[in-house]
């Protein structure tokens, strides 16, 4: 009995390698369960991150299910006579298996700057050559092109109306319905309304969580048009499952008529409540 506990304790690491193969083969259950489509230029840099620490505690994963099958086959109390002998085990091993993982964290932290820097600190620039733009912060580093806050159980939306500056009285107000152009660097202004939120686009790459208070910024660059994902993923109260928007990706032409639509729209509204 004790040997076909250890085969089934073999299972753990074969099914769950299995599980992952299908999984990024889109073959049979598994068939898109694997990573959303990337559509942000700048995704790559993610996915190639996920993959290795995938790939790195996968490694760590069969090989500890390995052993301990092995360790369950050889000692097996029904097939070994020998007497149970105690250690009070090896300052050597302990120290060595300190050390290794404490090192593994060190060297993903390292491997994963460039991943960081590019998601959380190189903002896009108003141009190309504005490294020597003299002037102020805001002079140098894109805009803003829209504000999104969490609120539960909703995103609302605010586009900046004709003088370009988001916060003011012509601002474009819409929920649940992000449009953005494609092919263009975006910078998006992030914040909660009431408790704490996550904004995420799987198919962009990009999650931040929100802080009632907190202004934050997010950025990417779209390569693909269509209907994608605007999700909140962190548990924000009883309505958090239905806090689901849509992101549309569309050309220029299309953003400028969708915006001037919904502000015609939103003027309409404004002079027949008066």
């Amino acid at each position: 009995m004790g040997r076909l506990w250890s085969l089934l304790f073999l299972l753990v690491p074969v099914l769950g390698t299995l599980v992952f193969v299908l999984a990024m083969a889109d073959i049979g259950p598994l068939y898109k369960h694997w990573l959303p489509l990337n559509a942000n230029s700048h995704g790559g840099i993610i996915d190639s991150l996920f993959l290795f620490i995938l790939g790195l505690t996968g490694v760590i994963f069969v090989g500890t299910g390995v052993a301990l099958f092995w360790f369950m086959w050889k000692y097996d109390e029904q097939r070994n006579r020998e007497p149970v002998k105690f250690s009070h085990g090896s300052h050597t091993l302990e120290v060595v298996w300190s050390i290794l993982p404490a090192a593994t964290l060190v060297f993903i932290a390292i491997f994963q700057m460039d991943a960081w820097a590019n998601a959380k600190m190189k903002r896009p620039l108003v141009s190309p050559g504005a490294d020597g733009v003299e002037g102020t912060l805001d002079d140098i580093f894109q805009p803003p092109l829209v504000e999104v806050v969490g609120r539960q159980f909703e995103w609302r939306i605010r586009y900046a109306g004709k003088d370009g500056v988001i916060g003011t009285e012509d601002d474009v107000h819409t929920v649940n319905t992000l449009f953005l152009p494609v092919n263009e660097e975006i910078v998006i202004e992030v914040t909660s309304m009431d408790v704490l939120h996550s904004f995420f686009l799987p198919n962009m790459r990009v999650k931040q969580d929100l802080v009632p208070g907190m202004k934050q910024l997010v950025w990417f660059k779209p390569v693909k048009t269509g209907v994608f994902d605007l999700v909140c993923a962190e548990l924000c109260g009883w309505g958090h499952y239905k806090m689901r928007g849509r992101m549309i990706v569309g050309t220029r032409a299309e953003f400028d008529e969708w915006l001037e639509d919904l502000r015609q729209q939103q003027n309409q509204t404004i002079l027949t409540s008066r």
